[in-house]
């Protein structure tokens, strides 16, 4: 079969493409190797809330319309709310159907999936940043009788032995796995490597709200000292919960997690920890200390006044010498919980636009050196926003023009190599309905 655009995958920002092709009257495909909102339902631990609040969950049309602006969204919620919007719009999705093959083909594309073959002019990759975790190639030193874990296979402490843990990571998912595995019983020793601390509210706003007003999430790629590093940041330290509590290295220890330096090497069972620990809290405290300086300048030039004055969070606190190897057997570890981050999978992508580390490379979501193929979702793809479900709006905004001024230089060109007359009748039309 063929259509115009062929956009995979229909989480969030592939439904949002689709709104985005509609209203320029580009006809397209959406497919999707399971449901809609596939990752969110599948590959996420039952606890898990969005990090951001409600109200800044939104898509191109669709603002939030509960009644808990404040709260944070469950996966379930979530994943209702993306199938309503898919039903919203109107959305052409396929589901149950896996692409296997994306390769060049006649000036565009063809797109072959376990239910058939398309071609088409343009190819929207909205398949997700993280489809596989990122274990490193050290957990094969662990013991046969340690279970690895990821936070794309975990769902609850349940599935875990009754055993102490070992969670490998800091970001988002590494605390807030440590967090529930802690209260649930089992012992665990957390591995932190480089770090992004926040408070989850400041002067009694939700540090969301201080992104959205000191205008930080829309600083753009080009406003980045180091783009590449910036993308592989790992995510701030927050948790959504009911009752807004913030999560760091200091709250999880007094939990009682065991907190180390970052995994260097895993032999015979045997795990040996950085002693930079201390180092790396002191740079994640400076780089907080930096954002809150920054977010106070903001309030004083706009004569903010605030109901709740700012108090800024206590450094992180260590006590008792730097841990730099534990025998996991003798600690009574059974698990290992790999929160080492994420990376895509285009293991179908025939097409040459992969970096050495199996990366698209791109310009702000305008895949290189493959006219009219296009990159959604991923860490700072356009801005800062991008990172985040709300960031979803101005970049298939930005890509929907994009695409649809790329299929008129296509067609232009093909219309060239016609008569004279009709090239002269095509450009009159271009211009009679060219928008104001």
């Amino acid at each position: 079969m063929h259509v115009t655009t062929v956009i995979i995958g229909a989480g969030h920002a592939g439904l949002a493409m689709s709104r985005r092709l509609t209203a320029r009257s580009i006809d397209h495909v959406v497919l999707e190797r399971g449901q809609v909102a596939n990752s969110w339902r599948t590959e996420r631990w039952d606890s898990l809330r969005l990090l951001t609040p409600n109200w800044h969950s939104r898509l191109p049309g669709a603002p939030y319309a509960g009644d808990d602006p404040d709260g944070f969204m469950t996966m379930p919620a979530l994943a209702s709310m993306i199938s309503d919007y898919a039903e919203a719009v109107a959305a052409p999705v396929q589901t149950e159907t896996t692409v296997t093959r994306v390769a060049p083909a006649d000036g565009g594309y063809a797109v072959t999936t376990d239910r058939g073959p398309w071609t088409c002019e343009s190819v929207v990759l909205a398949s997700g940043a993280a489809n596989v975790a990122a274990v490193p190639a050290m957990a094969q030193g662990a013991s046969s009788s340690v279970a690895m874990v990821t936070p794309l296979t975990y769902r609850s402490p349940d599935q875990l032995d009754d055993r102490g843990v070992l969670v490998v990571g800091a970001s988002a998912s590494g605390v807030q796995l440590a967090d529930e595995i802690q209260r649930s019983g089992r012992p665990v020793t957390l591995a932190a490597g480089e770090q992004v601390r926040v408070p989850r509210s400041y002067g009694g706003r939700d540090i969301f709200w201080w992104l959205e007003a000191a205008g930080l999430l829309d600083e753009g790629r080009d406003e980045v000292d180091d783009l590449v590093r910036a993308r592989h940041i790992p995510s701030p330290q927050l948790i959504g919960t009911p009752e807004r509590r913030s999560i760091d290295l200091s709250s999880l220890a007094d939990l009682g997690v065991e907190v180390v330096g970052r995994l260097g090497s895993l032999r015979d069972g045997v795990a040996q920890f950085s002693g930079g620990l201390a180092n790396t809290c002191r740079l994640a405290d400076l780089k907080m200390q930096r954002l809150l300086d920054r977010f106070d300048d903001w309030a004083r030039h706009n004569d903010l006044d605030l109901d709740d004055p700012p108090r800024r969070p206590e450094p992180i606190r260590r006590s008792g010498p730097a841990v730099l190897d534990l025998d996991l057997h003798r600690r009574g570890i059974r698990t290992i919980v790999w929160a080492t981050g994420y990376r895509p999978d285009h293991s179908w992508l025939d097409v040459p636009v992969l970096d050495r580390r199996g990366r698209v490379r791109h310009d702000g979501g305008v895949v290189l050196d493959s006219p009219g193929l296009y990159l959604l979702g991923g860490n700072l793809l356009r801005s800062r926003r991008s990172s985040y479900l709300a960031g979803a709006d101005a970049d298939t905004l930005a890509l929907a023009d994009h695409l649809r001024d790329h299929l008129d230089r296509v067609r232009l060109d093909r219309s060239r190599r016609r008569h004279p007359l009709e090239v002269l009748a095509l450009d009159r039309g271009r211009a009679s309905t060219a928008a104001p």
